[in-house]
């Protein structure tokens, strides 16, 4: 069984991090597997699978990637990453769900909760806020995995939500 790594950056975006860090990584013989990033505030946030290549342990790809410049005023976590790699029917992403409107203390808690009740799986998940004239204007967007039988019931719940709090709702089928 490959052995992987888990690497995780938390600091200012730089032009270049993602494909230096690829090609890096690339170079060194393992292969790059789920990526995600996300710009937080000012800031970036970069998380990577990588299947290590043989005689190349996880400490030392750490060590290597704390020398890169692109990364040198963030914080750089290299983990042994100890969780199957190869996804389950859960996480296949069957409907996406975008909210927006104003930003309400407690929405992402209340739209998070009704998606647990009906069994619905969170693949992706996004927010942000927006500054604007009118005020702060908040975007959700929701990749999900969910049962084609509990679908229409979960959808319902999640309009009804967007009613109660005069938000914008859009969803659509993968």
């Amino acid at each position: 069984m490959a052995s992987n790594a888990l690497i995780s950056y938390i600091g200012a975006d730089k032009p270049g991090l993602i494909s230096t860090l690829s090609n890096f990584l690339t170079e060194k013989g393992g292969s790059v597997g789920d990526t995600t990033f996300a710009l937080l505030g000012a800031g970036a946030e970069l998380n990577m699978i990588y299947e290590l290549p043989k005689g190349l342990d996880y400490k030392d790809l750490g060590k290597e990637i704390k020398k890169m410049p692109e990364v040198s005023d963030g914080e750089v976590k290299v983990t042994d990453f100890q969780h199957k790699v190869d996804r389950g029917p859960s996480s296949r992403i069957t409907h996406r769900i975008i909210l927006s409107g104003k930003d309400q203390p407690g929405l992402l808690a209340r739209v998070t909760r009704s998606l647990d009740d009906h069994g619905a799986n969170i693949v992706r998940l996004n927010t942000e806020k927006l500054k604007g004239s009118g005020g702060d204007q908040y975007i959700a967007r929701f990749a999900i995995s969910l049962r084609e039988e509990r679908a229409p019931t979960c959808l319902a719940a999640i309009a009804n939500i967007a009613v109660e709090n005069k938000l914008t709702i859009r969803y659509e089928t993968a």
